[in-house]
């Protein structure tokens, strides 16, 4: 009876690289307070305006400020019959838009923080304040 011969086929294997010890530094976060203040309003030029007066009293303290960044202009659109009865067809569109902008101040301190709050702003502006 015939033997089946067995045969192995050996495969070269790569050996691995030798690298470099890549050294690991440890990093050091640290923690920074920063002020987030969105300010929203209806006209663009009295949000501007009050803007200007955030950064003014931030650089009166010499406080490291980032913005004022635009955010997206919030859009709200309304479609009403321009006839009560019969006139189904013909129709006015209104709009409302809400511009708004984000400024932040890094590491405000105190005075800072006082002096913004005592900081008196057009009607019509909101603003929203954070601590991160």
């Amino acid at each position: 009876m015939p033997t089946a011969k067995k045969t192995t086929v050996k495969k070269k294997v790569a050996a691995p690289k030798k690298t470099a010890a890549v050294k690991k530094t440890a990093v050091k976060k640290v923690d920074v307070a920063k002020l987030r203040i969105r300010v929203r309003a209806y006209e663009h030029k009295i949000l501007d305006a009050s803007v200007r007066q955030i950064m003014d009293t931030a650089a009166r303290f010499d406080a490291e400020v980032q913005g004022p960044v635009p955010l997206p202009t919030e859009i709200r659109k309304y479609t009403v019959n321009r006839g009560a009865f019969v006139h189904k067809n013909a129709r006015e569109q209104f709009e409302m838009r809400a511009h708004k902008r984000l400024v932040d101040i890094v590491n405000p301190s105190p005075k800072l923080i006082e002096a913004l709050t005592n900081l008196s702003l057009p009607s019509g502006v909101n603003i929203e304040v954070k601590m991160l």
